[in-house]
């Protein structure tokens, strides 16, 4: 039966003044600033899920210890805290689903999409192991994510709480018309809910590597395609909605002192 965990999320904080979309960078790609982002991401994706998955394990080693509610907890609080931790550096992505659907609406450079997946690969699967180190023999648990009921129940629910986790990304930190500062609590609390309720089903997964990590560490790949899959095309479409219902990108203040909105029957004159 799956137990409940997650993913990874995301956060491209933006000041009011900053471009709404992230142009290719000019000059070569692996210098020191992007070196510093990779490594956030790998040490980023290591603490989310070490903690995460932990509690998966701890809560099956202990008579249900945690519950299910602490395991929700457990993965909001971790995904919070680490955005406020690293966001400012490397955007705090931490899930492959995110990096590629930021790359697919033109919010990151495509080029820097193999570097973040793969520091994101490798920091899950090192998570993955060391808990499997710490926890072995009789204590030993699978900490990734299986569908307890069929496969089209279970990437249906993916495709939808990642549709719903990138809706949230996009809306608190990539629309400058946003309370930036919020975006950590925000990304956090939508992982807190999605787990809470869907975790049981599918291990509310939301992230390719929260699944993947285990998976190559325990070398269990039951259903591990709707895990790769279904994220990575809700997190695309939940971008691409967003997108599409984003209006302008112009910050509130200039909207509603410019009266464009209005003038223009609610669609900014920059669209």
């Amino acid at each position: 039966m799956a137990e409940n965990g997650i993913h990874g999320v995301v956060v491209d904080m933006k000041d009011s003044n900053s471009a709404p979309r992230i142009k290719e960078e000019a000059g070569p790609c692996f210098c020191l600033p992007f070196f510093q982002k990779v490594i956030a991401e790998l040490f980023g994706t290591y603490f989310l899920i070490f903690a995460g998955c932990g509690s998966v394990v701890v809560n099956r080693n202990n008579e249900k210890v945690v519950t299910q509610p602490g395991i929700a907890i457990v993965w909001g609080l971790a995904v919070m805290v680490l955005v406020y931790t690293v966001g400012h550096i490397s955007g705090a992505h931490f899930n492959p689903a995110v990096t590629i659907a930021f790359a697919v609406t033109r919010r990151f450079p495509l080029k820097q999409v193999p570097a973040y997946v793969s520091a994101q690969l490798i920091g899950s699967t090192l998570a993955a192991g060391t808990l499997r180190l710490l926890f072995t023999g009789s204590h030993k648990q699978f900490a990734g994510t299986e569908p307890s009921g069929s496969d089209l129940q279970a990437f249906v629910i993916e495709f939808i709480i990642t549709f719903y986790l990138m809706f949230v990304i996009c809306g608190v930190a990539t629309d400058n018309r946003a309370i930036g500062e919020l975006a950590g609590l925000a990304v956090g609390a939508t992982i807190l809910l999605n787990v809470m309720f869907t975790g049981p089903v599918t291990g509310a997964s939301m992230n390719p590597v929260r699944s993947l990590g285990p998976a190559i560490v325990s070398n269990e790949y039951r259903g591990i395609w709707i895990y790769l899959l279904a994220p990575t095309m809700g997190a695309i479409s939940g971008a691409a909605v967003y997108n599409i219902i984003r209006f302008t990108d112009k910050p509130l203040r200039e909207v509603v002192q410019s009266g464009s909105f209005l003038r223009n029957g609610g669609r900014s004159s920059s669209n």
